[in-house]
C-alpha cells in the first residue's frame, strides 16, 4: 500500500535518521519544509521533499482524476503533468495547504481506571491539597476501590473511550501505567487491559507496572510489607506474563522512600524491566538521584527540583519529563523546563492523564501550557511533545519526527499560519486528519 500526501503547506518536525532526542539549544529549532510531499509505504515514511521534485508546473496535485496506473513516463492527471520520477500510488491525500507533523507522543498516563473522582474536585475547590486528600484515604486509594469492583471487560471499555479521545486530539503513542490495583490480582488485571489495548488499537502503546503507586489499604501501617509484596509477588507475576515494558515507583513525600525505591528497582533489574520514576511532585525527594543510579529511562513530574537534580541528570541517559497538566489542575508549581534546557538538558512534556490530578490527555493543551506557563518557545514545546517524549517512552527510533523509515503516525492540520498557532490558539480546532500506521 503506497500513499502520497501532497499539497503540504509545511512539513514540520524533520529529523535525520539516528537522532533519539534533542538537548539544550537543539530544542530551539524545528526543521520545516514548505510546499512539500510525503510518501508512505506499508505504514512507514519512505520519502519526502519539495513538491517540485515530483510535479511540473504547479504546487500540488489539485483536481487529480485517478491514481497513476504505472510507474515512469509523463502522465497528465487533472490537467497537471507529473514528471517521470513520480511513482504510482494506491492513495493520494490532499493536505490542502495544511501542516503535516508527527503525532504527539504521551509518555506518562494513567488512563486505565474505573469511574472518575469528580467528588474530590469539590474537595480541591474547597482548598484541600493533594496530600490532604490522600491522607484521608482518598486519591489513589479511591481509584483502587473502584477498580477492584470493575470487571476487566468494563475497565477495557472505559479505557478505550479515553484512548480514542487522545487519538482524536493528535496522540499517536502512549505509555499507560498500572497502579490503581495495589493487589497482585488487580495490578495484573490492569496490565492485561493495557495489553488488550495494545492488541486492538492502532495507537502505539507501552505498558508500565506501577504497583508502588501507593500502599494498598490492606497494608496500612505496614509499608515495608507492601514493598515486599511488590518485590516478591507482583514483579514475578508481571514478568512471568510479560506484561510490562517498564517499572515505576512514586518516590515522593508520603509515598515511597529512596531506600524502598532502590529496593524495588533492584528487584526489577533481575527481570530485565527498565525503570522509570515519579519524583519531586510534592517535595525534593531524592527520586531523581535514585532513578539516574538505576539508569531510568525517565524521571517524571519534577515540579520541585534544585541544581542538584540538574547536575545528576547531566550526562545521563535519563529524560527529565514534566507534567504541566498536573500543575494546572492542582495549582502547584510548574517544572523548571526553561532552566533545564538552558543547562543543556533535554526536556519532555507529557499529560499525566489520570482521574485525580490531571483529567485530560490533550497534548496540544500540554504544549500550550509549556509555552504559556513554562515560558518555552513553540519550537521547544513542540520538540518536548514529540521527539523527546517519544524517547521518554522508548519509541523515538520509530516515532516522534518526520524521518525516513519511521512509522507514519501523522497529523494533517487545517491551514494554519504558523507552528506557534497550535499552542497560541489552543482551543481552536486545528486537526484535519490523523494517520496512524499509514492509515
Amino acid at each position: 500500500m503506497k500513499t502520497i500526501i501532497y499539497n503540504i503547506g509545511t512539513l514540520a518536525g524533520i529529523l535525520p535518521e539516528g537522532i533519539e532526542k534533542l538537548e539544550g539549544a537543539q530544542m530551539n529549532n524545528v526543521e520545516c519544509l514548505n510546499n512539500a510531499y510525503l510518501t508512505i509505504e506499508d505504514g512507514v515514511i519512505t520519502d519526502f521533499g519539495p513538491i517540485t521534485d515530483v510535479v511540473s508546473g504547479c504546487s500540488g496535485f489539485q483536481n487529480r482524476a485517478t491514481p497513476l496506473a504505472a510507474e515512469g513516463g509523463a502522465h497528465e492527471v487533472g490537467g497537471i503533468v507529473l514528471q517521470t520520477t513520480t511513482p504510482t500510488a494506491d492513495e493520494f491525500i490532499d493536505a490542502a495547504g495544511g501542516y503535516v507533523m508527527p503525532t504527539f507522543c504521551d509518555s506518562h498516563t494513567h488512563i486505565v481506571y474505573a469511574g472518575c473522582r469528580d467528588g474530590e474536585f469539590r474537595d480541591k475547590i474547597a482548598g484541600l491539597s493533594y496530600e490532604e486528600i490522600a491522607a484521608r484515604g482518598g486519591g489513589i486509594l479511591n481509584s483502587a476501590d473502584l477498580l477492584h469492583n470493575t470487571s476487566e471487560d468494563e475497565l477495557y471499555n472505559q479505557a478505550m473511550v479515553r484512548v480514542n479521545e487522545i487519538i482524536a486530539k493528535g496522540t499517536g503513542a502512549v505509555e499507560i501505567k498500572s497502579g490503581y490495583g495495589l493487589t497482585v490480582e488487580d495490578e495484573l488485571k490492569m496490565l492485561r487491559v493495557i495489553k488488550r489495548i495494545k492488541e486492538t488499537s492502532p495507537i502505539t502503546v507501552k505498558a508500565n507496572f506501577l504497583g508502588a503507586h501507593a500502599v494498598g489499604r490492606a497494608y496500612k501501617g505496614r509499608q515495608s510489607e507492601y514493598v515486599d509484596l511488590v518485590c516478591n509477588e507482583m514483579l514475578p507475576a508481571v514478568a512471568a506474563e510479560g506484561l510490562a515494558d517498564y517499572v515505576d515507583v512514586f518516590c515522593d513525600a508520603g509515598f515511597f522512600t529512596v531506600e524502598e525505591t532502590d529496593k524495588i528497582l533492584s528487584k526489577a533489574a533481575e527481570y530485565g524491566i527498565t525503570p522509570k520514576i515519579h519524583a519531586n511532585e510534592l517535595e525534593v525527594s531524592g527520586g531523581v538521584q535514585v532513578g539516574v543510579k538505576h539508569n531510568a529511562l525517565s524521571v517524571d513530574h519534577l515540579e520541585k527540583t534544585t541544581e542538584a537534580e540538574i547536575e545528576v541528570l547531566r550526562g545521563s541517559n535519563t529524560m527529565p519529563t514534566m507534567l504541566p497538566g498536573c500543575s494546572f489542575f492542582l495549582g502547584i508549581p510548574y517544572g523548571n523546563a526553561k532552566g533545564y534546557i538552558e543547562a543543556g538538558l533535554p526536556v519532555a512534556l507529557a499529560s499525566d492523564y489520570n482521574p485525580g490530578s490531571s483529567p485530560s490527555g490533550d497534548m496540544r493543551f500540554v504544549m500550550a501550557l509549556g509555552c504559556i506557563r513554562m515560558r518555552l518557545t513553540p519550537e521547544q514545546a513542540f520538540n518536548a511533545c514529540t521527539i523527546n517524549t517519544a524517547y521518554a517512552m522508548g519509541v523515538s527510533d520509530m516515532l516522534g519526527s518526520i524521518t525516513k523509515g519511521k512509522k507514519a503516525n501523522l497529523i494533517i492540520t487545517k491551514p494554519i499560519p504558523s507552528l506557534a498557532f497550535i499552542p497560541y490558539s489552543h482551543q481552536t480546532p486545528f486537526i484535519e486528519r490523523i494517520i496512524l500506521n499509514g492509515k
